[in-house]
């Protein structure tokens, strides 16, 4: 009988080792497919306005009537010199112009190979043209470049056409006179238009790949290190980061490579960081359950089946909770905001996977030995109770804590001194620390008006200097009613006058002009000719006193169309003020619905996890307190510190559902193992051990969550550097705050009705010192 059960123990081994092998070969696989999926995210990027516009708004149809009056839509780069000095530029410059401008043409777009484009002139639909300035201090050369060819990915590298012809044009213009180049010649030059700032905005984005991700890993293996002081297992805990966006990256692709999804630059930045942050949280709470079973058990099977079905249920409802929640976005107007639910969800969905199957397959690699990877703090069974066992006794209790079962404001959990002390002083000041910690966080919230959120032109979105604003800056100087992106009209034939009149007599406008049938020399210039009629509607191009991606172009655009609808009910404006208005406005929208969807939502998750409608509004209200907390010192930190513009309306929106379903994390993993307490030693003396017993892996985890956040602020860019400060400073709110003193005094001063309408809430104390 004794070899029987021998071989049935040698057999359930060798199961074990096959199953843990293929769990990891399976992920292993992920990684070598998922990583090249990563890798080329970037290319099937939209980082266009008007691709995330609803067909409903009137930039998108004023777009797709404008495209009718060209016969092949155009993707302008603008090329503007102007001497270093600011003095009038000589014959000899003009001429080094017109021979820059003849040598654009040839020019050779990097990478490019077989039937693809080789040169910008293989992309452009016109020779380039030179445009002296009237003023004689600046020359325009004018690069049309072909918008169809311009956004497709060419070359080894699939960068996108307007980025290598960008490129190519900077390039040249940096070469020498001889090669047909500006350089030494005293003038300096700028690409802007369209072209220049997509190309920007591509490069700004370029950090995403390598840079952001490096950064992420590099800050959370340090935070690991400093957690769990073991050469090893900080290692695993990443790899099951990486191995988790691998996963996430490889859908991802597959799906917007077929238009499934609209992927842009901030949602991938943003997957990366959640994916990260998410995955190593989840890894956090079963690593600590996990040593916590080890000290039960000697079998580091039977503790990690332990670990896992008890932190399965949190981890779940956390995934689940953050999915729902970003799910929310669906109800977007704009699609890139309705993209960035499904992305984000993946990620989560991705990071929930990693943490439940892979990881603990890679902690128990080592079989019976599988406690090395503690090492040098490996934990050791007490032998409290036998590996046959299947109902845990995690948490190690002092006699202390056995003796004063009947005193609800101290708690003493070995193993957990620091934040036994913390919960004590909780336990004996719950209604002082819960009203404070409320005052407090009120007082922020109520900063949160000071918030500008009306939007940002293209110019504010950058952080670093780049060659598209100072290009747009200086042809502004130079050229007057010429416009990189003109405002476009379309109206009936017979409301063209009127409408060219209310548009030159709006704040604002410049120059109105009617589109002909000869075109024009720069967009927004006068041109010869009469004017070009289709289907018996005309177009007019508008041009702003401010630069066309300036906030105050925007409001100019806004003015305009009240007056050109005033003379001509039927005409449409569009054009990039015009979108990026549309944008914002549909930003607002999606803040006044999505933002309740999200509450209600979570809610009713809260109530279904915890059997209580009381502690899940208590829980809803005290992490709402959080992010107006958050977002108000935000405001003033923006304003007053940084001294930053503005802020785009998605900025609040995205920071809103980050922060209030992140941060309802930490409460769900402090509340289920308060309610697993409670139903021991009563809800007072359960929520002291529950805090003191999650305190420091969940303080850790708020830690890695608000630096992976903070990683964010590596690229370049307004929105991102925005959303990296308020969701990392808000998570550390939530953490440290809210999860570890509001929440807590609030359910320790409310005592069991906190699990109101549930049978916990109607009893006063179930269990007595010699139940435990």
């Amino acid at each position: 009988m004794l070899s029987n059960r021998a071989r049935g123990n040698r057999g359930r081994g060798l199961l074990r080792g096959l199953v843990i092998l293929a769990a990891i070969g399976v992920w292993l696989a992920i990684g070598a497919f998922g990583g090249q999926a990563q890798g080329s995210l970037s290319s099937v990027q939209t980082n266009d306005d008007a691709a995330f516009l609803p067909a409903s708004a009137e930039s998108t149809q004023a777009a797709d009537l404008a495209e009718q009056f060209t016969d092949s839509e155009t993707l302008p780069a603008l090329v503007v010199a102007e001497t270093a000095d600011g003095s009038a530029l000589t014959r000899e410059q003009l001429a080094d112009v017109q021979a820059y401008a003849d040598a654009i043409a040839d020019a050779p777009l990097e990478g490019t190979s077989g039937d693809e484009p080789r040169t910008v002139g293989d992309m452009s639909i016109a020779d380039p043209v030179v445009v002296p300035s009237e003023d004689g201090q600046a020359a325009l050369v004018v690069v049309s470049l072909d918008a169809a060819q311009a956004s497709e990915d060419l070359g080894a590298e699939e960068s996108s056409g307007s980025e290598l012809a960008v490129a190519a044009l900077r390039a040249l213009a940096a070469a020498d006179v001889a090669d047909g180049g500006l350089a030494g010649t005293g003038l300096e030059a700028w690409v802007t238009g369209p072209a220049g700032f997509v190309a920007d905005l591509v490069s700004a984005f370029g950090a995403i790949d390598t840079v952001l991700l490096l950064v992420a890993l590099g800050a959370v293996l340090v935070i690991l290190a400093l957690v769990y002081r073991s050469p090893f297992l900080p290692f695993v805990v990443i790899l099951t980061a990486v191995l988790a966006l691998c996963l996430a990256g490889l859908v991802v692709y597959h799906l917007a490579a077929n238009d499934v999804l609209t992927l842009n630059g901030q949602s991938q930045g943003i997957l990366s960081i959640l994916v990260v942050g998410a995955s190593v949280d989840y890894a956090l709470l079963l690593v600590a359950r996990y040593r916590e079973e080890l000290r039960a058990t000697s079998s580091p099977y039977t503790a990690m089946r332990r670990a896992v079905r008890a932190s399965i249920e949190p981890i779940a409802a956390s995934a689940g909770t953050v999915i729902v929640g970003l799910l929310c976005l669906l109800l977007s107007d704009l699609s890139s905001n309705r993209s960035l639910g499904p992305v984000a969800a993946i990620g989560i969905a991705a990071a929930f996977l990693s943490a439940t199957t892979l990881l603990p397959a890679m902690l128990l690699v080592g079989g019976r030995r599988a406690r090395w990877v503690f090492w040098p703090r490996v934990p050791h069974a007490l032998g409290r109770h036998s590996d046959a066992q299947e109902a845990p006794e995690p948490v190690a209790v002092t006699a202390d804590d056995a003796e004063g079962a009947e005193d609800d404001t101290h708690v003493d959990v070995a193993g957990h001194g620091v934040w036994s002390r913390v919960a004590g002083f909780v336990g004996r000041h719950d209604r002082v620390v819960w009203v404070v910690t409320a005052v407090v966080l009120a007082a922020g919230a109520a900063f949160v008006p000071t918030l500008d959120a009306n939007g940002t032109g293209d110019s504010e979105v950058f952080l670093t200097q780049v060659d598209s604003v100072d290009g747009e800056a200086a042809l502004t100087r130079h050229f007057e009613g010429v416009s990189a992106q003109p405002a476009t009209v379309i109206a009936p034939e017979e409301d063209a006058d009127a409408v060219v009149e209310a548009a030159e007599g709006s704040d604002g406008i410049t120059a109105a002009t009617l589109v002909t049938d000869q075109p024009a020399t720069a967009p927004g210039m006068p041109a010869q000719g009469d004017p070009l009629v289709v289907d018996g509607r005309v177009r007019v191009d508008v041009t702003t006193e401010a630069p066309s991606d300036s906030q105050a172009a925007v409001d100019a655009v806004a003015d305009l169309r009240t007056a050109v609808h005033d003379v001509s009910p039927d005409a449409l404006v569009g054009g990039a003020a015009a979108e990026r208005l549309d944008t914002q406005l549909a930003g607002q929208h999606d803040l006044r619905v999505i933002v309740p969807v999200v509450l209600a939502v979570i809610l009713l998750i809260l109530v279904l996890l915890l059997r209580s409608v009381l502690a899940a509004v208590l829980l809803m209200a005290a992490n709402v307190l959080s992010f107006g907390f958050a977002l108000g010192v935000s405001a003033l930190v923006f304003e007053h510190v940084l001294a930053f513009p503005g802020a785009d309306p998605a900025v609040p929106l995205y920071a809103f559902c980050f922060l209030v379903a992140l941060g309802v994390d930490y409460s769900i993993f402090l509340m289920t193992r308060v309610r697993e307490e409670s139903l021991r030693v009563g809800t007072r003396r359960g929520v002291l051990r529950g805090l003191a017993v999650t305190g420091s892996v969940i303080t850790s985890a708020g830690v890695v969550l608000a630096a992976t956040f903070a990683a964010l602020g590596v690229i370049p860019l307004l929105f991102l550097a925005q959303l990296a400060v308020i969701v990392a400073f808000g998570v550390l709110v939530d953490t440290l705050a809210v999860r570890s003193l509001l929440v807590p005094a609030l359910v320790h001063d409310v005592g069991d009705r906190v699990w109101w309408p549930s049978r916990l809430g109607r009893r006063s104390r179930e269990v007595t010192p010699s139940s435990r």
